[in-house]
């Protein structure tokens, strides 16, 4: 009896003591926290007053705040007001520009047209795969990189400008005239079957409803009967989350478990579970992944992998498992309303079989051989040349 009560006793002076320890440790972080903004707002202050140069508070505390989540880990980042085009581009996949990759091209060190897409301004106006552009308006992009001269291509639509480029073809310099126009990116830029009844479907980002797409470029070649899928998810960095899942939910029963979150808050514990009856659970498919696979692709080829769904084919992935939160900060002025973004890392991924896409994937994803020797062939026929520093414009 006396020891059970001397257990008893221990146990609870234990979780007392682990109780202000953690209590110590809150208020020191806090502590630390304070004073650390208040030295930085005091820093800043000082030089406001003092610095023999105006200072840009935007630019000044802007730098301050990327140098702060470069520190953290490379995908949290800082979105001025001004940018927020540019998020929502990236998770809706519309813009409004002229409607063509383009890209640096090194021999030539200049930024090129690669594909102007049908229908679209760029292509309607007649340019050309590699017109070499040299000015937009007034401003030369002579020896710009791409972001640069993408800023300057994008715009609000309707919107007109002036192009200058050189047709190496010809070696002519050439005017164009070019509206800007609302564009949607189109997640599934090429699907097809081909002649032995192998499906194929490119899918280029996660982006809004890209699972649709998916699923319609599937019942079609389905229709026309392909027998096999090859599921292209090569240089696709991801997007979202929940689109991922819609897809393997087309190829594995409903109510299975296939991803699970875990972060810092309670709220980020999360299990994302198929929703829906699966159009067809038969069908042998190939996932092509390669370094730039990341993300929402890793969790999508994981898990059929994991499922035993789908055989993976191509070089170790990226190994991004994380899951990115959006938060909007408003800034409220006299005239207008405005708001910042920070999209941090809440929460990392697990796949089915409970391992971390970034401790799993990376070291799993290589080639493997197919036990269908005819869609070894397929991917063969397939093979895409992948060009760096293709970006939508």
């Amino acid at each position: 009896m006396k020891k059970t009560l001397l257990f008893i006793v221990l146990c609870l002076l234990n979780s007392a003591m682990n109780i202000m320890a953690q209590d110590k440790y809150e208020k020191e972080h806090n502590f630390n926290v304070a004073k650390n903004l208040e030295t930085f707002s005091a820093i800043y202050k000082y030089l406001d007053i003092m610095y023999v140069d105006t200072l840009n508070a935007n630019d000044v505390v802007g730098y301050g705040v990327n140098a702060m989540l470069r520190s953290l880990d490379p995908y949290t980042v800082y979105y001025p007001e001004e940018n927020v085009k540019d998020l929502n581009m990236m998770i809706s996949g519309k813009y409004a520009g002229v409607g063509a990759l383009i890209r640096y091209n090194m021999e030539l060190k200049r930024v090129v047209i690669d594909e102007p897409y049908e229908n679209m301004p760029a292509a309607e106006v007649g340019l050309k795969k590699g017109d070499i552009i040299l000015a937009i308006d007034d401003s030369s992009m002579v020896d710009k990189n791409v972001p640069f001269v993408s800023n300057h291509l994008r715009g609000d639509a309707g919107t007109s400008f002036i192009l200058k480029i050189q047709r190496p073809t010809t070696g002519k310099t050439m005017k164009f005239k070019l509206t800007r126009r609302s564009i949607q990116l189109p997640a599934v830029p090429y699907y097809g079957l081909q002649e032995d009844g192998i499906g194929y479907i490119n899918l280029n980002s996660f982006t809004t409803n890209c699972a649709k797409d998916v699923r319609r470029a599937f019942l079609e070649m389905k229709k026309q009967g392909m027998t096999s899928l090859v599921l292209d998810l090569r240089n696709n960095g991801g997007g979202s989350l929940q689109e991922a899942i819609n897809i393997v939910n087309m190829f594995v029963p409903k109510d299975l478990t296939l991803v699970k979150t875990v972060g810092k808050l309670e709220r980020t514990n999360k299990e994302y579970k198929t929703t829906v009856e699966p159009i067809d659970t038969l069908i042998p498919i190939v996932v092509m992944v390669n370094g730039e696979s990341a993300s929402s692709s890793e969790i999508t080829c994981g898990s059929l992998q994991d499922l035993d769904r789908a055989v993976v084919l191509g070089t170790r992935t990226y190994g991004k498992g994380l899951v990115q939160a959006r938060w909007i900060y408003p800034i409220m002025e006299i005239s207008n309303s405005q708001q910042v973004n920070t999209i941090f890392q809440a929460a990392a991924v697990f796949r089915p079989s409970t391992t971390s896409i970034i401790m799993e994937v990376t070291s799993s994803m290589f080639l493997i051989r197919s036990p269908d020797y005819s869609i070894l062939l397929m991917v063969e026929k397939c093979a895409m040349v992948e060009v760096s520093n293709l970006t939508w414009r």
